[in-house]
């Protein structure tokens, strides 16, 4: 089924590029559609989750889940080197689950280890961060003979190799964050706001809070590819804390957080493109243009908000 979308996708990508009025410009190539609308789709994830992030003060949370995903690498690199996978088409694919259930895992953990031990969340992030990254340095040490990708990839992201498959899934992500804000925004964030007055109304406080887990996880962990291990904290974080400045209400926050994640993302890809284009030798980064970008919209939005305020 994945395969049978991923091919008429693929087939609707290349379509899209033979338009006669593209020319030999940024969309006449195949790989720059598939990267974009990958980044698109991540960065509309991140501004959805990420307003959320920064108001529940889960910043160092998602820091954590994105630096344990390097665990879940480990073990599925081990995975594979014990399977004797050799098509790295298939390794990525078969890295990509056991990626999404480790992570998924140990954010679980971490919420129910905080509930029941009543230790401060930072104690308990600081826990499963160091147990992550053991496991992660031990696995990758066992798989050091065999090179299965580059690690400048796993690091800093590479949208430019984007496969159908997981532009698929990454619209299934984007189609569980939609139905998760539809049914449980108002619940996450009354509970944010006064537990106490959440659960005297009878809101599903922890339900709502481990879906948001589960769906943080999920997008961590399926982004990695676009941003790298290191970025996507940056992207989920600096465009919703720059739409912080600026708003003045929740739902304001909210939307911003979006338009300002896929502002950067689009920005920072043709940034990339064009400066690759034109300094063939002096190329940049895709997730790094995009995270320096948002920083840079940051940046501007605090004076901005000083002069909509006064106003």
């Amino acid at each position: 089924m994945l395969d049978m979308l991923a091919g008429h996708l693929d087939s609707a990508i290349v379509a899209f590029t033979q338009i006669p009025w593209w020319d030999n410009g940024f969309f006449a190539q195949d790989q720059n559609v598939r990267g974009l609308l990958a980044t698109l789709i991540v960065c509309f994830v991140c501004g959805s989750l990420g307003s959320q992030v920064v108001g529940n003060r889960m910043a160092f949370f998602s820091d954590a889940l994105a630096h344990c995903a390097f665990a879940g690498v480990g073990l599925g690199l081990l995975f594979s080197l014990l399977a004797g996978t050799e098509d790295d088409e298939l390794v990525r694919q078969r890295l990509t689950i056991i990626m999404v259930c480790f992570g998924v895992g140990i954010g679980l953990m971490i919420a129910l280890v905080r509930d029941q031990t009543g230790l401060a969340s930072d104690t308990v992030i600081g826990v499963f961060f160091a147990g992550a990254l053991g496991v992660g340095a031990l696995c990758t040490r066992l798989v050091s003979g065999r090179r299965f990708f580059s690690i400048e990839d796993f690091i800093f992201g590479s949208p430019n190799w984007v496969s159908p498959w997981q532009i698929i899934l990454l619209f299934g992500l984007a189609i569980a964050t939609i139905t998760f804000q539809m049914t449980m925004y108002n619940s996450l964030m009354l509970a944010s706001i006064s537990p106490t007055l959440s659960l005297s109304r009878r809101v599903p406080v922890r339900l709502s809070r481990y879906l948001f887990i589960v769906l943080l996880a999920l997008m961590v962990n399926l982004s990695q590819q676009i941003t790298g291990t290191l970025l996507i904290n940056g992207l989920l974080i600096v465009p919703a804390a720059a739409a912080a400045n600026v708003a003045s209400n929740l739902r304001q926050l909210f939307w911003l957080s979006i338009i300002a994640a896929m502002a950067v993302g689009f920005g920072g890809y043709l940034i990339s493109w064009e400066v690759s284009c034109n300094f063939p030798r002096q190329s940049i980064g895709i997730s790094g243009a995009i995270v320096l970008l948002s920083v840079l919209v940051f940046l501007a939005s605090i004076p901005a908000g000083r002069l909509l305020r006064r106003a």
